[in-house]
């Protein structure tokens, strides 16, 4: 189906009453292009794999909506440019020239793998399940990952500080409990590191979707790796069948307030002496996880930062 693109040209300072009015319009989805550098509250939310890269913020932001070829696009234009002048005396809404353009539908969920290429953390290679194996790095570790609709590139810095920890603490009778799975990376290389069993939880079905489609294309059986949907904080359930005291290693690559509320349960998950894994720390809020996790009578063994991330490890 064939779509109508308007990229209205504006000021930052007017994006968001711009985008406001769009809605109260009745157009729906605005997309926002600009170059404003992300704050410390949008790099805590912004919790993905692979960050844009923006120039420096040059006032001038553009918005982009869509309109279906049947619907009144000159009333609905009209009605745009007049609340446009009205807006201009209270803000700088700078040019607003409207260009438009002719667009087919955008597949927007794999539009984002024209940017994830195979790369190594360390001697690992994480390669996406649509590329292949180069020459030269078949005697490499190889792990595929496709993640979908889940998070977990093996990208992301607080993904390659849990990777390094899982590695320095996995021996062969390791059991592994990774919290938010996303797309089961951390668990299907602790495998590969030489765990005996993973298993791992997710709030999205699709993250389980996810960690079963890389499971296959790595070769690994669900029999050493058992991954189900759940909030292991507050459902007794999940608690249940996931079970207390028997596992080694328990990792959780998620955000420190997270963090927060599941270390005091997720430390009857842990046999004594089990390793507790913790990432997704932005480097402000590692004081908040370390209190929480000795709290929780955790000693905490040790302390890893890659750029503003942060991973707290400790033990039981």
């Amino acid at each position: 189906m064939k779509w109508n693109k308007f990229r209205l040209k504006t000021t930052t300072e007017a994006e968001d009453i711009i985008s406001s009015m769009l809605m109260d319009l009745g157009i729906q989805g605005v997309e926002i292009e600009d170059k404003i550098p992300l704050t410390q509250s949008d790099k805590e939310q912004m919790f993905v794999d692979i960050l844009p890269q923006i120039e420096a913020d040059d006032g001038v932001a553009y918005l982009s909506f869509y309109l279906e070829p049947g619907e009144d696009q000159r009333k609905i234009l009209a009605d745009v440019r007049r609340e446009l002048k009205e807006m201009s005396g209270l803000v700088d809404v700078g040019e607003c020239l409207i260009e438009e353009s002719e667009t087919e539908d955008v597949d927007w969920v794999n539009n984002w793998k024209q940017y994830f290429h195979q790369f190594y953390v360390d001697d690992i290679l994480i390669i996406p399940s649509w590329e292949d194996v180069k020459p030269g790095d078949e005697d490499k570790m190889v792990i595929h990952i496709d993640p979908g609709t889940a998070f977990g590139t093996g990208m992301h810095e607080t993904t390659q500080l849990c990777i390094r920890q899982i590695r320095k603490y996995v021996t062969e009778d390791t059991r592994i409990l990774d919290v938010g799975c996303g797309s089961g990376i951390l668990g299907m290389l602790a495998l590969k590191f030489g765990a005996a069993r993973s298993v791992g939880t997710d709030l999205d079905p699709c993250a389980i979707d996810a960690t079963h489609e890389n499971m296959e294309v790595n070769g690994i059986s669900k029999d050493k790796y058992e991954v189900m949907t759940g909030n292991i904080i507050d459902d007794k359930s999940v608690q249940d069948r996931v079970g207390y005291e028997c596992y080694d290693i328990v990792a959780a690559n998620i955000l420190a307030d997270v963090l927060v509320e599941l270390t005091p349960v997720i430390t009857h998950q842990l046999k004594k002496g089990g390793i507790y894994i913790t990432s997704g720390i932005i480097d402000d809020k590692e004081q908040t996880v370390v209190d929480a996790v000795k709290a929780a009578g955790l000693e905490v063994i040790d302390v890893t930062c890659q750029g503003e991330w942060v991973c707290v490890t400790a033990r039981k």
